[in-house]
């Protein structure tokens, strides 16, 4: 976790705010070596964002950025904000929201979405499983080690977690539908997949997916079509910022309980994340584009040349996620 929210290990939750990872303001300041590595971090997020199934949220779990991107995103909504921000006073409102910790992360965001996002389709296309196998690796990786950030467990927060992995567990496999295009309709998607996307777990690029519109999210973005993407942002940011709002009460009031329906979340989304699929059953968009709506997990048939590889890149991502909570671990 950043110097930003470093906090003492609890003991349980408490609604006594002043043992939260929230701290007073975002004076801190880091260094130009530490902002290169925010973008690194946004740009894994991003990385992740454009694969339907895999969180940009799960990343910055992993990465040990989470809550100071939620209570970032909260802080918009703050009266400190608009407080600074009516008066004129753009350095003080600037610094109330942590800008610069947000445009160093939304930067790598930008960076990824921009330059990987044909780079992906295609090997998502074509190289699906070895893919999948990696994600797969950073994801069980990401449960091992997070969960070490709640020091007593109990049965409550055992039950927290089972029902957060219930949740991803059928989210992940619902079937995707067909939709409209109207605006409102646009505007709702970015609501919801944003708030998908800010949660370990579960994807906003997926719940694109479920509502039908992945393939004309990512078509807008190849094709730079700027008035579609507004309206999605128009609607990604009103999500986004109602939604960090409920999460920063969550972490505040409950904090080893959100972490481990967090954790149960990524767990959870392991269905989908599994590389060994068969398509049971499927339906064609109205842009001719082929949509699996029903997969079955299976086992690798044979061992193969790219089994092997892909059981290699499953042990490399969960390598990282394992070196990086080492890095990241108090001297």
């Amino acid at each position: 976790m950043t110097a930003d929210f470093q906090a003492p290990p609890r003991q349980a939750d408490s609604p006594d705010r002043s043992e939260t990872p929230v701290p007073a303001n975002f004076s801190t300041r880091r260094t130009a070596r530490e902002y290169l590595g925010l973008t690194a971090r946004g740009f894994a997020m991003g990385c992740a964002d454009i694969v339907p199934g895999v969180s940009g949220g799960t990343m910055a779990f992993i990465l040990g950025i989470y809550e100071e991107l939620v209570m970032s995103i909260r802080a918009g909504a703050r009266r400190p904000f608009w407080q600074a921000l009516l008066r004129l006073n753009l350095p003080a409102a600037l610094e109330a929201v942590n800008a610069r910790f947000l445009l160093a992360v939304l930067a790598g965001i930008a960076i990824a979405v921009l330059t990987l996002a044909s780079w992906l389709e295609w090997v998502l296309e074509h190289h699906p499983v070895l893919i999948w196998s990696f994600f797969f690796g950073l994801v069980f990786a990401s449960i091992v080690t997070v969960r070490k950030r709640i020091q007593t467990w109990n049965a409550a927060l055992f039950a927290a977690l089972a029902a957060g992995a219930v949740v991803a567990y059928f989210v992940v496999g619902a079937v995707p539908v067909q939709t409209p295009e109207a605006s409102w309709f646009l505007f709702l998607s970015g609501m919801l997949a944003i708030c998908a996307m800010i949660l370990p777990g579960i994807s906003g690029s997926f719940i694109l997916v479920l509502l039908g519109k992945y393939q004309f999210v990512l078509a807008a973005v190849n094709q730079r079509d700027i008035v579609s993407l507004a309206i999605v942002g128009a609607g990604a940011v009103v999500g986004i910022v109602t939604f960090a709002q409920i999460l920063a009460w969550l972490f505040k009031r409950y904090h080893d309980a959100t972490i481990a329906v967090l954790i149960g979340l990524m767990a959870g989304s392991l269905r989908k994340i599994w590389p060994w699929k068969e398509t049971v059953a499927s339906i064609i968009d109205r842009h001719g584009e082929i949509l699996p709506t029903v997969q079955r997990n299976h086992l690798p048939p044979a061992l193969t040349a790219e089994v092997y590889l892909a059981l290699g890149l499953a042990v490399a991502g969960f390598a990282v996620v394992i070196l990086l909570d080492r890095l990241s671990a108090p001297k």
